[in-house]
């Protein structure tokens, strides 16, 4: 298989654990894999990377904006894909982002690509609700994006059109309700201070409309319901990957 001129561009902490399955879906088509790694992780995570072809580089916590632009700044290729360490990309999706690399009509005219993802949450895959098919903007020609943003939310700025692909992106969210429990304060630290430096105030409004909202807008706006082994959603009847 001829490799694609695409950079891998991944983040990670402590990942020796799960950081396999994302390196096994990109390897042997993608044109290098690079892995910022923070420089007090000591789990093994290096040397299980740069095992499987990675290049690593050892750097200081600075937050998922600084981190990512980092490692997206060392890219040799003209291609950028945003991987993180508990996502696959599927066959798919490759054979999809593969067709786009070779029609000139397609890779000349947009800048960047996103794609839906699909979480796989406590031994079941989500397909209903705000879960999906949560888009996202992870594939851009180099020098046409930035990541910008908060703490919490960073996003991927794109100078130029954007193109939308099909196939899903795998993600396996969380998996325990311990590991979900776990993650509830490191993202509320970083929510809050972020929440701060901007002046932000939380109202009753916050408190008392915005989750009923939220539910209303994901399980009636959304249109999905699950029927047994399967999914009706507003796209129509769909099937979980395997």
């Amino acid at each position: 298989m001829a490799k694609l001129p695409i950079s891998v561009c991944m983040i990670s902490g402590a990942e020796v654990h799960r950081i396999g399955r994302a390196l096994a879906s990109v390897s042997g088509w993608a044109g290098e894999v690079l892995v910022v790694l923070n420089e007090d992780v000591h789990d093994g995570t290096e040397e299980f990377c740069v095992g499987k072809g990675a290049k690593v580089f050892r750097e200081s916590w600075k937050g998922y904006v600084a981190q990512k632009n980092s490692v997206a700044e060392k890219a040799s290729f003209p291609w950028i894909l945003s991987l993180d360490a508990d996502e696959e990309v599927t066959q798919n999706l490759r054979e999809e982002i593969e067709a786009a690399m070779s029609n000139p009509r397609l890779s000349n005219t947009y800048r960047a690509f996103e794609f839906p993802r699909c979480s796989y949450y406590c031994g079941r895959w989500i397909r209903h609700g705000d879960w999906y098919p949560d888009r996202v903007l992870r594939l851009w020609r180099k020098g046409f994006a930035t990541y910008t943003g908060g703490e919490v939310h960073e996003r991927l700025e794109v100078n130029g059109a954007v193109g939308r692909l099909r196939s899903d992106l795998l993600h396996f969210s969380n998996e325990s309700i311990n590991w979900q429990l776990g993650k509830i304060p490191r993202y509320s630290d970083l929510f809050v201070r972020e929440s701060v430096a901007a002046g932000r105030k939380t109202t009753w409004l916050d408190l008392t409309v915005r989750p009923i909202w939220k539910f209303l807008r994901g399980y009636f706006c959304g249109l999905d319901f699950w029927m047994g082994g399967r999914v009706i959603t507003s796209h129509g009847l769909g099937h979980f990957p395997h």
